[in-house]
Order: C-alpha cells, then sequence, then structure tokens
C-alpha cells in the first residue's frame, strides 16, 4: 500500500481535531490531541513513518520536537510503538497485550493484562529482556506445556527497577550483586571500579547503569553500603529499599515540621464546639506512641451517647502542601518489630496530632445516639477542641472493669468505662444479629533480647477492651459513611467483596466432605458464614474449617464505588478513625469538613486515590511479612535438626508448610522429601497424595517435624517428615464422620497464594479494620 504524502491541504486537518479546545488550555504551543493521532493513524489502515504523520497533521518545523516528545510518550503509555523499519503502529492493531511483569523465583514469569485477562506464561528466556514490576507488551504466540497462555516480550514499556537491595558477591572474578528480592532473577553485573568501598559478602544498593535486554545484562553502580546481614536492624533495611519504601522524609518536609507550634494555638479554637468538658480517654496497647482515638459514653434515655473523636490530622496537613504530597507517597506507617516508619513526621504523628494525656488537641467528632438495640438512631459530625483525661491501655481497662478496687486513682473513670462496656455488649448483640464474621485468630508478639534479636515468641489474646474500642471505631466508619453518601460526597470507600463464584464452588465442595453446607445459595451473606462458624466451634477441626472459609474471601480494597463491607456485613463502610497512619481516614477528614460546609472536596481522581492506598497497604504488609521472617530465620537457626510437633499449615504443589506448636515459625517439608512416590497437589481438597502409597497430607493434620536447614539468605526453614519412612503422622484431620477426607487426586501444581491472611505483629491491634 503507498504511503500517503503531504499536500498544501493536509495542514487544516489538526485544526478538526475534536479536542482542540482542551489542548489550547493546557499548552501554550498546542498539539494534536492524543486521541486525534490515533484517530488519524486508524484512518490511514496502514504505518506510518513519524514524518510522514508529522505532514499529515501540518507539524512545523519549530513543533517538531515537541511531537516527538508527545510520540515517546505515547509509546511509553503502550498506545503507539515503532516497526522494525521505524514506521508508527497502533498498538491495539498489532495484537499485543499490555501488563505487568510478575517475576517468580525459578526465572520465569507471568504478564498480568491491564484488562484482567489470564496471564501470560512468560519463559526464562523472555524473562532476561526485563525485570519483575516492569510494564510491558507482550504478543501470545500459544500455549505452554501446561495449556497455559505464553507471550513474548515485544517491548518494555517502563522500566520499574532504578535501584535494587542485595549481596555483593565475586564468581570468577566477576563482581555482581544478588538482588535480594528473589522475584529478581537476574544478577547485576557491577563494572569495574563501581563497587565503591563495598566488600564482598556485604549487603550493598545498586542504581542500575544499564537495563537488562535481549542481549544485555543489567549493570549497576553500587551507591549505598548497608552493612552485613547479622548487623542488627538489618533485615528492615533491607526491607525498606526491597519494597522501596519512602522512609526518610524531604528536607522541605522536616523544615515545615519543625515549624509546628507544640501545642495547640488558641487561634485555633475558632470554629471549634468546645468538649475539653469531657471525660475521653484513650485506650491503646502498651507499646503504643501515636494515639488517634479518643472516646466517650454515656446513658441517653434508653440508650446511649457515643462520643468518638479523632486527631484533626487534616487542620496540619493541606492538600498539595509537602506534608500532604509526602503522606499520599506513604500511604500508611509501616509497623515493623522494633520500628515504625510513620506516615507524618514525628512532631505530628507523636506530638500535634497525637492525642496524649493532659494536653489540649485538635479534633473531628463523631457523636452518636445508639438505641438499646444497638441502633445508630442519629450522629452528628462537627471539628472540636478537646482534652484527653488519660491515656489508658487495653489490659489496665479489663483489669478494672473486672476488679473495680485495681483503678485507684483512676476511680474516677469507672462510671464511663462502664457505660462502655454496656454499649459494647449491646453492640456486639447488634453485630450477630447483623452478621458479622468473627474469625478466631492467633495474634503474636516478639520479644527481642538485647541484640535486637527474637529472644521468643509468645501469643496475644484480645479482651473486651480491645472489642469495645473496635466496636466503637466501626460505629463511627459506618457514620461517616454514610454521612457522605446522604451528601453526595464523592469518597473512598473501604470495600470487602464476598467469594468468587469459583471460590464459591471450591468452598462448597471441600465442606461437603465434613457433612457441612454454606447457606445463601449462589450469593451467600456475611451471616451464613457467621452461623457455619459457630457451627463447627469446638471441632477438632475447627482450625481447618475456618482457615479455608477465609481463603475463599477477598482482599479488603479502596474504592470509590460504596458497594459494601462482606465481613464486616456493612451496606457501606469507610475509613474515618486513623488520619495519623492512613492517607484514606485523611482524605475522608477533609470530604467531611467540605460536606459540612456544603461544598465538594475534589482531591483528583477517586479511582486512582483508591487505588494507590491499596498498593501502599499491600506494600507494608510485604515488607513487614518479609522482615518477620528473617527474624525467624535467624531465632530459629542454632535449632537445626530438633524435632517438634506441628499442623499443616498450607498445602502448595511443591510441598506442605507446618507450624510449629508454641513457636509460632512457619517451615517448608518439600515434596522430594514426603516419601518414595509421585505426590500430587488437590487444590479444591488442600491435600497432597502419593500416587503410589495413597499416602496423603492434608491442612490441619498433625505431624511431627525436623528442621534440616535454615537460610537467611532466603528466609526460608526446611523441615524433614520426622518418621523415618517419610509417614509419620501425630494424627489426620478427619473428614466426614472423623475419617481422612478424599480419594480423588489431582496432578496440579500451583501453590494456594491468592487467598487474604491475617497477619501478626508486635503492635497495637487495628482499629475499625
Amino acid at each position: 500500500m503507498k504511503k500517503p504524502t503531504a499536500n498544501a491541504d493536509t495542514p487544516a486537518l489538526r485544526w478538526s481535531d475534536p479536542h482542540l479546545e482542551r489542548e489550547r488550555e493546557r499548552y501554550e504551543q498546542p498539539l494534536p490531541s492524543r486521541e486525534f493521532i490515533m484517530d488519524v493513524l486508524r484512518q490511514q489502515g496502514a504505518p506510518l513513518l513519524p514524518e510522514m504523520l508529522a505532514g499529515l497533521l501540518g507539524i512545523t518545523e519549530d513543533e517538531s520536537d515537541l511531537f516527538s516528545r508527545r510520540l515517546r510518550a505515547m509509546e511509553r503509555d503502550g498506545e503507539l510503538m515503532q516497526n522494525r523499519r521505524g514506521d508508527l503502529c497502533v498498538v491495539e492493531k498489532l495484537d499485543l497485550i499490555k501488563g505487568r511483569v510478575e517475576g517468580h523465583p525459578d526465572g520465569f514469569g507471568f504478564l498480568a493484562p491491564d484488562d484482567g485477562s489470564d496471564d501470560l506464561y512468560l519463559s526464562p528466556r523472555e524473562m532476561q529482556k526485563t525485570m519483575h514490576g516492569d510494564r510491558a507488551m507482550a504478543r501470545e504466540i500459544g500455549l505452554d506445556r501446561r495449556g497455559r497462555r505464553e507471550g513474548k516480550i515485544v517491548e518494555v514499556l517502563e522500566r520499574a527497577n532504578t535501584h535494587i537491595v542485595g549481596r555483593l558477591v565475586v564468581e570468577h572474578g566477576i563482581m555482581l550483586v544478588a538482588a535480594e528480592n528473589k522475584r529478581i532473577t537476574q544478577d547485576i553485573l557491577i563494572p569495574a571500579g563501581n563497587q565503591g568501598n563495598a566488600e564482598p559478602g556485604q549487603v550493598v544498593s545498586v542504581e542500575l547503569i544499564e537495563q537488562p535486554g535481549k542481549y544485555a545484562k543489567p549493570m549497576g553502580r553500587v551507591v549505598e553500603v548497608l552493612g552485613s546481614y547479622a548487623d542488627p536492624g538489618m533485615e528492615i533495611e533491607i526491607a525498606l529499599r526491597k519494597h522501596s519504601l519512602p522512609y526518610i522524609f524531604p528536607e522541605t518536609v522536616e523544615k515545615i515540621a519543625k515549624k509546628l507550634p507544640k501545642k495547640v494555638l488558641k487561634k485555633d479554637h475558632a470554629g471549634r464546639e468546645d468538649i475539653r468538658h469531657l471525660p475521653l480517654v484513650t485506650i491503646d496497647g502498651e507499646t503504643a506512641r501515636d494515639f488517634d482515638d479518643a472516646v466517650y459514653c454515656e446513658p441517653d434515655g434508653n440508650g446511649f451517647r457515643l462520643v468518638v473523636a479523632i486527631a484533626d490530622v487534616s487542620h496540619y496537613v493541606q492538600p498539595g502542601d509537602p506534608l500532604d504530597v509526602e503522606a499520599y507517597s506513604r500511604g500508611n506507617s509501616v509497623y515493623f518489630p522494633r520500628r515504625v516508619i510513620p506516615m507524618l513526621p514525628e512532631e505530628l504523628s507523636n506530638g500535634l496530632c497525637s492525642i496524649n494525656p493532659q494536653v489540649e488537641r485538635l479534633c473531628m467528632v463523631c457523636d452518636m445516639q445508639i438505641g438499646a438495640q444497638g441502633a445508630v438512631k442519629d450522629y452528628r459530625f462537627y471539628p472540636a477542641v478537646m482534652y484527653s483525661h488519660a491515656r489508658l491501655t487495653y489490659n489496665q481497662v479489663w483489669d478494672w472493669l473486672q476488679h473495680p478496687q485495681n483503678a485507684g486513682a483512676h476511680g474516677d473513670l469507672l462510671p464511663q468505662l462502664n457505660n462502655l462496656y454496656t454499649l459494647f455488649k449491646v453492640l456486639l448483640k447488634a453485630r450477630g444479629r447483623r452478621g458479622a464474621i468473627d474469625f478466631e485468630t492467633i495474634e503474636t508478639q516478639m520479644i527481642f533480647n538485647e541484640d535486637k534479636k527474637i529472644d521468643r515468641i509468645i501469643p496475644v489474646y484480645r479482651n473486651d477492651a480491645h472489642r469495645l474500642i473496635e466496636e466503637c471505631m466501626l460505629a463511627a466508619n459506618v457514620c461517616a459513611s454514610d454521612f457522605l453518601q446522604k451528601k453526595k460526597q464523592p469518597a473512598l470507600y473501604r470495600i470487602h467483596e464476598g467469594p468468587t463464584p469459583e471460590k464459591l464452588t471450591a468452598l462448597r465442595e471441600f465442606l461437603s466432605e465434613f457433612g457441612f453446607g454454606l447457606g445463601g445459595g449462589d450469593d451467600p451473606h456475611a451471616k451464613d458464614y457467621a452461623v457455619l462458624l459457630e457451627s463447627i466451634k469446638g471441632r477438632p477441626d475447627a482450625q481447618l474449617l475456618q482457615t479455608v472459609m477465609l481463603r475463599s474471601l477477598q482482599q479488603a480494597v479502596y474504592s470509590p464505588d460504596s458497594i459494601g463491607h462482606f465481613g464486616l456485613a456493612y451496606e457501606h463502610y469507610t475509613h474515618f478513625t486513623s488520619p495519623i497512619r492512613r492517607y484514606p481516614d485523611l482524605l475522608i477528614h477533609r470530604a467531611i469538613k467540605a460536606a459540612l460546609k456544603g461544598e465538594q472536596y475534589k482531591p483528583g481522581a477517586w479511582a486512582e486515590l483508591g487505588g494507590h492506598c491499596s498498593m501502599t497497604e499491600r506494600r507494608a504488609d510485604d515488607a513487614t511479612r518479609d522482615v518477620e521472617a528473617w527474624l525467624k530465620c535467624f531465632y530459629m537457626q542454632d535449632r537445626v535438626g530438633e524435632t517438634f510437633p506441628g499442623t499443616i499449615s498450607s498445602v502448595t504443589g511443591f510441598g506442605i508448610f507446618v507450624a510449629l506448636d508454641d513457636i509460632y515459625v512457619e517451615g517448608l517439608v518439600h515434596i522430594s522429601e514426603l516419601g518414595s512416590d509421585y505426590f500430587h497437589f488437590d487444590k479444591a481438597r488442600h491435600q497432597i497424595a502419593g500416587e503410589r502409597t495413597g499416602v496423603r497430607y492434608r491442612m490441619g493434620d498433625r505431624v511431627h517435624v525436623k528442621i534440616v536447614r535454615v537460610s537467611l539468605d532466603t528466609s526460608r526453614i526446611d523441615f524433614v517428615l520426622a518418621g523415618a519412612d517419610g509417614t509419620e503422622l501425630i494424627s489426620k484431620a478427619p473428614g466426614k464422620d472423623g475419617a481422612p477426607a478424599g480419594d480423588k487426586q489431582s496432578k496440579h501444581a500451583a501453590a494456594d497464594t491468592d487467598a487474604p491472611h491475617k497477619k501478626s505483629r508486635s503492635r497495637k491491634p487495628r482499629k475499625g479494620k
């Protein structure tokens, strides 16, 4: 097909751009819009050289650089690409798939398409062109040997990795860095003279000076030496860099924070209600340092008045200022064992915005009237100035509620604490009627020695004081959601969807083997889960059944679409109660303030805000999980050779994970250690079974295991079954009628890793979920 050429009439083509006015508003020299460029290329019906496209659109010589920049941006975003001859092609006409690369420690990877379709398998050879986290375009080239769609990388659109943390090693005289992130399997070559002061074996941060390509290995230079693996706190330093967590406040933010007043100024009282007379108290964990919330309760007719006062962070952090930009970047505070990476500088998080005792603080208040049956009859939001009358702990309050004589000098607070406890019991009954799911899980706390390493891991049991505060926070969050909906103010909601049809089918098949069923048909309610949970209490396999139920649910995220919270059984729900440590809560405060003034808060695209905040939450979870895993490995490295009883906590295609009794550490029994047989993974039944022997290992089975290997490099603990023949069990998880369940086998080999897990952390329990 002959390519078109420009003529005297074609310059007029650009002026028919339907988005011309928008471009004129944005730029001094308006160019044809992206949409119009795409339309013109589609209409030509064939790829065009950039200069021919410029001729068609009447691009002048003065505009050529700007136009080339726009085309490059469109290439980066995957709208256009150049073929081998340099022609511009419309990507959608090339049957290419855009997505994000997800690497696997074994060298292969996947492309997760932007359109949500099934992943494309990327062979180890294809993964040499890219890295985990990159955005790329791929062409589907067929099916792999397991029947999965397979792809070939056509172009990398966006590089995700500029800095990588890892260990510096020397192999055959060549210096390289092995990435700490095991999803990045390429070693980073360090050219001579680029290692700085680093010594082999040290942990370093590397700046990439050359990205991987079809014929090129990634290369870098050492920009920071972190130290030795065994150095105290090194696991946190690695996690911060591995997960790209912002952990140093920019100088501009530090300067602003230092200029903040040390206490609430009188001028800031203007426009606020004065509730300093109310005996509000904070109730948190012993180690908490930032106090988001204070509570007060009193009888009100046949019901109660509940006041929840939340630190008014939005008064000090204004939209678009450096404090706000940094808070958005962080998204949330990150709680590591022994260290917190705060969302806000300490002057705010532990100072002006922390509801410390016996000082004035600015707050946003949710003032509720709650009926005798636990229903919120009315509520009111307003800015206020408050005074916390005491800083109490969960254990302290629970002790006083059971033994009032122990309150001593705080005896004057007992009436309101008793009011709170009475209200809690009312709210708890309402929760039961609503049908909220209440999974029973064990929280753990790491106790550290003087060398900042784990001395022991202990269980932490929640008492009614924890649950009391949680119910108060839930009530305030629901009121915030209701208020914003009534005011038609867009916002970020905390949404939690029920099980997908596939997971629901798998759950019902699993439960049927135990003689149980889940109500609700194709659209179960949280109450159906709650009823089932109640019916399995006391059974020896209750933990197994509960775990499978929990994994059938989806992960909670932030979204502008108020579709409800399945687990809590709320039709609408948002986060209002922790603006010190969660950016979504700060947005909600601003939205409420705007609505109170009859205005509307417009921070930008709410969907993008929700996606970002969900990402930072997952990022924090991944980082804390890494740190805890490394610390547990360090804790267990001196116990190699010892034998422990435990429970199979997860079954995968490559083996079984076992959680040790009373130690709260998990390790892997690899499939090769299960015995002399071909073992096949049955995902639906959460078991792995031997083809010849019929030996089965199922989640919930009790086993004895011996520790054979602890790797600090990979944060992995390897077990073998304690029985000499690899078959010793303490007991089997019973199926229907108490017998081991299921005889069907499956040859699937994928790990069931897509379900949410509740994590244990040595910090105060989250409030308001």
